[in-house]
């Protein structure tokens, strides 16, 4: 699996670093911010790790009472995340639909701090609130890039109806070669339909 994780990653690296730089300045130029933030998250056994992505939100989406209303808000505490989330940039849409918002967490899989395939990195709010018990489980694998819940409804499973820990914790019970396998492609054949975020 880290053979994988090197190989691919070095691979995307080398590949696409002209996209980066592309994308690097589409980002600027849209508002003038940075174009890369970085994100708390925890790793696997519970160590804490930071991920970049590329940025697609406004500058101070973090001001929610500027931009979200009271229901969004709910939905937010609730999900972690929102429908058609009025912070989100022009540019943004484009990332997320297109998951190049992602391309910057590429050299934290060559470095090893994530995997290609893993469950979803997550806060350790969320981790907490969402799994209890079950989180010791689902940090026993490296969190990913794309995952089992990625590539089965994403958007569409939710943490209330359970469908979004179940996805998660069975690739955390069920993972190996031939499921990563199966999970690369799928997710392949979803950005090219461009069934990305919302």
């Amino acid at each position: 699996k880290r053979t994988f994780d090197i190989v691919t990653s070095f691979l995307v690296l080398l590949t696409f670093s002209w996209l980066y730089l592309i994308l690097t300045f589409a980002v600027f130029v849209n508002d003038g911010g940075k174009p890369v933030y970085k994100q708390k998250r925890v790793g696997k056994n519970g160590k804490t790790i930071y991920l970049s992505k590329f940025r697609s939100m406004v500058k101070d989406a973090n001001n929610f009472e500027k931009y979200l209303t009271p229901e969004q808000m709910e939905q937010y505490r609730t999900e972690y995340k929102i429908d058609n989330d009025p912070r989100i940039t022009k540019i943004g849409k484009f990332l997320r639909k297109t998951s190049l918002d992602e391309l910057p967490n590429i050299w934290a899989v060559f470095t090893g701090k994530i995997s290609v395939v893993g469950p979803r990195p997550l806060i350790r709010e969320e981790i907490d609130e969402k799994y209890g018990k079950d989180g010791a489980k689902l940090l026993s694998v490296k969190p990913g890039l794309i995952g089992w819940w990625a590539v089965n409804g994403r958007s569409n499973t939710t943490y209330t109806s359970g469908e979004r820990q179940a996805l998660e914790l069975y690739y955390a019970e069920h993972c190996s070669f031939g499921l990563d396998t199966k999970i690369f492609f799928k997710a392949i054949g979803k950005v090219f339909k461009r069934d990305g975020a919302k």
